[in-house]
């Protein structure tokens, strides 16, 4: 048997809401999301249909600041992180849980010319991702990349 863990989650969809920026006590940024995803399925009779998934997820830091940056309500975005169980009891002493995608990296989906409401640059930019949103650079031509 192999010692083999892995914990990874890519997801694409939509923003239910406009993300909201809180900072903790020790004043770490932090922002909690549903994501709506699309999904396809089969009926019992073998129809198509399209179903949707909510999927909560939470940022931290750079990753968050970013993310209540340049996303609102109905923006494409795209995550990469894993997925994390945390369980607590409750004022009524009920166990509870909730499962949730802690995020690592968040990307652009959408462009300005394809009509998304996140992308805050105009068309035919490329985009870099770098860990903090401030030290973004447009870069107008590709023939000036170093690589």
């Amino acid at each position: 048997m192999s010692n083999l863990n892995l914990n990874k989650v890519i997801l694409c969809g939509r923003l239910t809401a406009d993300p909201e920026l809180k900072t903790t006590q020790n004043s770490v940024s932090v922002v909690s999301f549903t994501l709506a995803i699309n999904r396809r399925t089969r009926s019992n009779e073998g129809q198509a249909q399209q179903m949707t998934d909510f999927i909560n997820c939470v940022a931290w830091r750079q990753t968050a600041e970013f993310i209540t940056r340049f996303f609102k309500k109905g923006s494409a975005l795209c995550i990469t992180g894993s997925l994390q169980v945390r369980k607590w009891t409750d004022q009524q002493n009920q166990t509870r849980y909730s499962t949730e995608v802690v995020v690592d990296e968040a990307m652009f989906v959408d462009s300005k010319t394809e009509g998304g409401p996140s992308a805050p640059f105009a068309s035919g930019e490329s985009y870099a991702a770098p860990a903090a949103a401030e030290s973004f650079d447009v870069v107008k031509n590709e023939d000036d990349l170093p690589f």
